[in-house]
């Protein structure tokens, strides 16, 4: 389980996150909906280190969780909103790389793992080509597989759907359930409420860095007037 405890974060004198607390079990998902700017993604980057705290307390499988060195133990996965894919590397490659230089993976071994990783993804017969010949797609698949290869405990996704056909917003859920049946922590920053209904996921909305209401999937579509606020973010009324 991940456990956030009063989290905060401030640019300037700006609070991004503010007094932040949620809990999310082993394959549990967990979506922070809201408005851009609401600390959502800030959120997600906080974990996977790419920004640090002011204050709080983050604890997994209650043990401290030091995000000073999740990266170099690879606890938390990114799966960014424009991918963030090198672009001079062939599909193969961009998960081999990682996997060679980050986790002193073997190459041989490496290619193994990105080869069936690719065959999981439908990637496979793309191996050879870049991430400019890929659709949005095939991005994102090819990056959440890069992600996978490094065995995070923990896999977020900053607007999984904002960059793809609305279309594929169906098979992004479905991956994504996919991925907490096999007992991934899983979290979701996005402003889409299509993924809502899709997704067995207790829902955070935020506002002005702060968690405003809390709703689970299920009681959300049965009893929406329990939760006024994020109902109202669904139908597009947002204040």
């Amino acid at each position: 389980m991940l456990s956030v405890k009063n989290l905060s974060k401030k640019f300037g004198t700006k609070k991004v996150i503010d007094d932040v607390s949620f809990s999310v079990p082993q394959g549990g998902i967990a979506i922070f909906l809201g408005q851009s700017g609401v600390g959502k993604s800030t959120l997600l980057r906080v974990l996977n280190n790419l920004e640090t705290i002011d204050a709080g307390a983050l604890f997994l499988d209650d043990k401290p969780l030091d995000l000073s060195v999740a990266n170099k133990e690879h606890t938390c996965g990114m799966v960014f909103q424009q991918f963030n894919l090198f672009p001079h590397m062939s599909v193969l490659e961009n998960i081999t790389f990682p996997l060679e230089k980050g986790a002193t993976t073997s190459s041989k071994k490496a290619n193994e793992i990105g080869q069936a990783l690719l065959d999981r993804y439908d990637l496979l017969d793309k191996r050879d080509a870049y991430p400019s010949q890929l659709s949005g797609g095939q991005k994102q698949r090819l990056a959440l597989a890069r992600t996978i290869a490094l065995r995070p405990k923990i896999i977020c996704f900053d607007e999984p759907t904002s960059a793809l056909d609305p279309l594929l917003t169906s098979h992004v859920a479905q991956t994504i359930q996919e991925l907490a049946n096999d007992g991934y922590i899983v979290l979701i920053a996005t402003h889409d409420t299509a993924l809502l209904d899709k997704l067995n996921c207790t829902i955070y909305l935020m506002d002005n860095g702060k968690i405003v209401e809390i709703a689970e999937s299920k009681k959300l579509t049965q009893t929406p007037n329990n939760y006024p606020r994020i109902s109202k973010f669904v139908a597009g009324a947002i204040e």
